[in-house]
């Protein structure tokens, strides 16, 4: 960071305990910049971006290719200064947000630019870190000088899909059945029977399951239980696959003509990420499987899929905005100098981000936002000098971190 510019950081406000942030949801803090003589801004901006990237590589030398691709989901930005030769120009593939703006002069001490963002209200993956890609929800502030190199800091919010209790079939028990006849190394047989309670989980619930064994053979044998996440990419025609255990373990050994009734509990961590089915390029899937383990003999074995949504308590079902409640703050009409007074057509300012020449595919794309020409009756659009209150409760970003 350059030398006249001493703190350049974003301070967001937590809405909920476990500090994430689904569909719809307002966004809002304010970034904190602290200059120690008089600078020259060419543009001062905070911006929100919600994207998923993939990449591997696959061979080596001569033969080493390497395969990537990326979705976006929305990109939202807020100009707190802003070239006046761009004022009122629209950007592709980016919804502008309006607020306050400044004068291009940012005089010695600590300033603070309040920012004001609503996440789009539409079907997003969740925030995932996996082995070959990953979604996120970054914010991002630059400042841009004449003759200089830009300063930025990021920071990344989680994002949960809304878990709108309407999948009533992942309410749904799953039963299943296998049998074994012992042919090698014994004789007899085996069966067994796995039931659970239900196919979708939350985050932090307990998955129970039933499992009764008929051990009819003369070998003895081991009740084992996994929970195994599948992660798959997808680029350029080809398929990755990884996995993840989340939960392994053994129960007592099975005797020879036992037969054995088990309630096996599951605890699914709280942080554990949501199952993701609606993103193009990445999928996490979770699978439970019960097996019985017989030495030098193949197992028998239930696999079912399993469904982890959203913790209810984190994101309640949507009941739409209150009453009056008006998403961004309204525009300075007088510092945005229209050509011949008038605001450029609705389109101009928010492009279609639903038109599938634009993006990668019509799903990337932004919510629409309400019109942020209409300014509420008795506004009065006057500047004030923000003030930075270091006791209020905020997320701090980790400066420097690469734009």
């Amino acid at each position: 960071m350059s030398r006249s510019i001493k703190e350049l950081n974003i301070h967001y406000d937590p809405i909920n305990e476990s500090n994430t942030f689904t569909s719809g949801d307002i966004v809002e803090g304010r970034v904190v910049l602290e200059v120690t003589k008089e600078i020259k801004v060419d543009s001062f901006f905070v911006k929100l971006k919600g994207d998923a990237n993939v990449s591997w590589t696959e061979g080596s030398g001569d033969d080493e290719t390497t395969y990537s691709d990326h979705e976006r989901y929305f990109k939202i930005k807020q100009y707190f200064i802003q070239e006046s030769s761009k004022k009122g120009q629209s950007e592709k593939n980016t919804t502008l947000v309006s607020g306050e703006t400044y004068g291009p002069v940012v005089r010695p001490g600590s300033h603070v630019f309040p920012f004001r963002f609503q996440l789009p209200q539409q079907n997003m993956p969740p925030s995932f870190k996996g082995f070959h890609g990953s979604v996120k929800y970054v914010m991002t502030v630059k400042l841009k000088r004449p003759w200089k190199s830009s300063s930025t800091t990021c920071t990344e919010l989680t994002f949960l899909p809304r878990n709108d209790g309407t999948n009533d079939h992942l309410l749904q028990p799953q039963s299943g059945t296998e049998d074994k006849k012992m042919k090698l190394f014994g004789s007899g047989k085996m069966s067994m029977t796995v039931t659970t309670d239900k196919t979708g989980y939350m985050q932090g619930e307990t998955i129970r399951v039933s499992v009764d064994v008929d051990n009819s053979s003369s070998r003895d044998v081991k009740l084992k239980y996994s929970l195994k996440q599948k992660q798959t990419f997808i680029a350029g025609g080809r398929t990755n696959h990884a996995f993840k255990d989340i939960a392994k373990e053994t129960k007592d050994r099975i005797p020879s003509g036992g037969n054995t009734k088990f309630i096996v509990d599951m605890n699914l961590p709280r942080d554990l990420t949501v199952t993701i089915e609606n993103c193009r390029i990445i999928k996490v899937q979770y699978e439970l499987k019960v097996y019985l383990d017989v030495s030098f003999a193949s197992d028998p074995e239930v696999k079912f899929p399993v469904v982890i949504l959203p913790a209810g308590q984190q994101c309640p079902p949507w009941q739409g905005p209150p009453a009056g409640f008006q998403p961004y703050p309204p525009p300075q009409p007088n510092l945005v100098p229209y050509p011949a007074g008038q605001p450029p057509p609705y389109a101009e300012l928010y492009p279609n981000l639903y038109d599938p020449t634009a993006l990668p595919h019509p799903g990337a794309a932004a919510g629409l936002y309400p019109d942020p020409n209409v300014v509420l009756p008795g506004f009065n659009p006057t500047p004030s000098a923000p003030v930075y209150d270091p006791n209020q409760s905020t997320k701090e970003s980790f400066p420097n971190v690469p734009y």
